[in-house]
């Protein structure tokens, strides 16, 4: 290749990364417009009361800040598919406040004991401890009932679906399994060595499983076939993966400042992470063969997979 070819596709690559960047953007917004409505200070049909505090912590807890990648993927699956984007953003917008009440949870001082989220005092920093817990409960809570709302997605069928499949991303066997599995893998319940396929299966499901689901929700809203589906979990699967060994990465080498939170911590506290079990070098190699498990599970849908393509190349290149 020569240097203007070269040239011309490193300006390609910009030009599409920032394309990516723009279209991920425009889905945050959406998704904050979104949940400031549902975190207003109205009370809502069935509700007594919203109290003020607890609202106020609540939305401490979820906007001004994050990349909505969650969410991201829920609705560009969902396209990619034909299927109602309103009703994914709606899916993904739920699967957005797990997320959120994982980490208000997880920077507990019982948990990983941080200060900072988001370039902003976590919520037990901010409020109490009291209240974080409670905000975290009501988040939880807040996503199933917009999951099972049908001003949002009218096919009872696909509440269901969405429902069941968000339950079991989140809950024992999914993100909260995995949590107790991390805090295992510190020593905190008796000593423990956990080997590369033990990293795996912690990984996927404290980070992975929820990841996944959010791509599975797109193809709920978007009325996949059985083999659609099959295929966008395998891409899910491996996104997930993919995701939190960067994320791994970025703890040892990015900056407090660019992440917005405290980083070095996960070595620190004796984190089973594939960065320890692989190195450096091989963590990196180990995301690029993830990319190409993602990009091979959704080559059936041709170029309108490229974003989810792009989704899967932002995920193991980004920098925060």
């Amino acid at each position: 290749m020569t240097s203007t070819q070269a040239s011309s596709v490193s300006v390609k690559a910009d030009a599409a990364a920032a394309a990516f960047s723009h279209k991920l953007a425009g889905v945050a917004d959406s998704v904050e417009a979104f949940l400031a409505d549902r975190l207003g200070p109205e009370v809502q049909p069935g509700e007594i009361a919203r109290p003020a505090r607890l609202m106020e912590a609540m939305r401490h807890a979820v906007l001004g800040g994050g990349k909505r990648l969650r969410p991201f993927l829920a609705v560009e699956t969902a396209r990619m598919l034909g299927g109602s984007e309103a009703g994914a953003l709606a899916a993904g917008s739920g699967i957005e406040l797990v997320h959120c009440y994982s980490l208000v949870h997880d920077d507990m001082p019982a948990m990983d004991d941080d200060d900072m989220r988001r370039g902003k005092p976590t919520v037990h920093k901010a409020y109490d401890e009291a209240t974080a817990i409670l905000v975290g409960d009501a988040l939880q809570t807040l996503a199933f009932e917009i999951l099972a709302d049908s001003t949002w997605q009218p096919d009872a069928a696909i509440r269901a679906d969405l429902v069941l499949g968000l339950a079991r991303a989140s809950g024992l066997g999914g993100m909260v399994g995995g949590q107790l599995l991390d805090l295992g893998a510190e020593g905190r319940f008796g000593a423990v060595s956990l080997d590369v396929d033990d990293t795996l299966q912690l990984q996927a499901m404290k980070t992975g499983a929820i990841l996944a689901f959010s791509v599975e929700a797109g193809a709920i809203v978007g009325g996949a076939t059985k083999d659609e589906r099959a295929a966008l979990l395998r891409y899910g699967l491996a996104l997930g993966q993919a995701f939190q060994i960067a994320d791994d990465i970025l703890d040892r080498e990015a900056s407090p400042e660019a992440m917005g939170k405290a980083t070095g911590k996960d070595k620190d506290a004796g984190k089973a992470t594939l960065v320890d079990r692989l190195g450096l070098d091989g963590a990196r190699a180990e995301c690029d063969r993830l990319v190409g498990l993602c990009e091979e599970a959704v080559s059936r849908w041709g170029e309108r997979a490229q974003t989810l393509r792009e989704a899967a190349r932002f995920t193991v290149a980004r920098k925060t």
